[in-house]
C-alpha cells in the first residue's frame, strides 16, 4: 500500500526523529543511571575523578541540545534550530575531545601488563572518532537537511554504545562488545528501515553512514589485537600519566 499521500513526506519524517529524541535520553538513563544520574538514590559507585563528572555533563548536554533541534523543527521553528547550529558544533566537538581524554585517562587507570586493559581503549577512542566524522561531515552538509538529519541521527545512535554496554542485563554483560554493538547496530537499522519504508527509498546518507558506522566496528576489535595497537595505546596510557 502506498504512503498516505495528504501526510507530506517532511511530517512522516520528523515522526522518526521524534521518537528517536524520545528513545536516546531514556537509554542513557537507563545505562548510566545507577553510576552517574541516580548513583546518590542506589548507591553507586563515586565517580573515579572530575574528569569523568565533566565528560557525564558534556555528554548530557549534548543529548539534551539533540532532543531541542527535534522539537523545534517538528514545531517549524527552523529558524532558532540554525541559530542552535554553532552552539551544537562546539559542543559536539567537546565531546570528542573530552571522550577521548576519559577513555585515555580511564585506561590509564585499569592499565596493566595484559593486553586486554590496553586493547579495550579502542572502544571508547573509536566512539569519538566515527562520532566527530559523522557530525563534522552533517555540519558540513547543513544546507541540505535530507542528508544533514540523517546524518546526526548515525551520530547520535553511535553514542548509544556506551549506555547499552551499561544496562544491567546478563546477556549483555556476558556478551561484551558483540552485545553491546549489536544493540547499537539494532536501533540503527531499525531506523534505517522505518526512513526507507516511509520515504520507499534507501537515502544514500543513510546507506554509506550505517556501512561506516557498522563495519567501523569489527575493523576496531581486530585492530586492538595487534601489535601496532598496543605499543601506540601503551604510548597514550604513558603521556597520559
Amino acid at each position: 500500500m502506498a504512503a498516505n499521500p495528504t501526510i507530506p513526506r517532511a511530517r512522516r519524517d520528523r515522526r522518526l526523529y521524534t521518537w528517536f529524541a524520545i528513545f536516546m535520553p531514556l537509554i542513557v538513563l537507563i545505562g548510566f543511571g545507577r553510576t552517574y544520574y541516580l548513583k546518590g538514590l542506589l548507591n553507586g559507585p563515586p565517580l573515579p575523578s572530575l574528569l569523568v563528572h565533566f565528560h557525564g555533563a558534556v555528554m548530557t548536554s549534548w543529548v539534551l541540545l539533540f532532543m531541542r533541534p527535534i522539537w523545534l523543527v517538528s514545531s517549524r521553528r527552523t529558524k532558532i534550530h540554525q541559530r542552535l547550529g554553532i552552539i551544537g558544533g562546539v559542543l559536539a566537538a567537546l565531546v570528542v575531545i573530552v571522550g577521548i581524554a576519559t577513555g585515555i585517562a580511564s585506561g590509564a587507570r585499569s592499565f596493566t601488563s595484559e593486553p586486554a586493559s590496553l586493547q579495550f581503549l579502542v572502544v571508547p577512542l573509536g566512539d569519538a572518532l566515527i562520532f566527530g566524522v559523522l557530525v563534522g561531515l552533517a555540519l558540513y552538509y547543513r544546507r541540505r537537511p535530507e542528508i544533514h538529519k540523517r546524518l546526526m541521527l548515525i551520530a547520535a545512535v553511535s553514542l548509544l554504545t556506551p549506555a547499552i554496554a551499561r544496562i544491567p542485563l546478563s546477556f549483555i554483560a556476558n556478551g561484551g562488545p558483540v552485545a553491546f554493538f549489536g544493540l547499537t547496530d539494532l536501533c540503527l537499522v531499525m531506523c534505517v528501515a522505518i526512513d526507507t519504508f516511509r520515504n520507499r527509498k534507501l537515502h544514500p546518507a543513510f546507506l554509506w553512514g550505517t556501512l561506516a558506522a557498522i563495519l567501523f566496528q569489527p575493523m576496531r576489535i581486530l585492530l586492538a589485537g595487534t601489535q601496532v595497537w598496543l605499543h601506540f595505546a601503551a604510548w597514550l596510557v604513558g603521556f597520559s600519566r
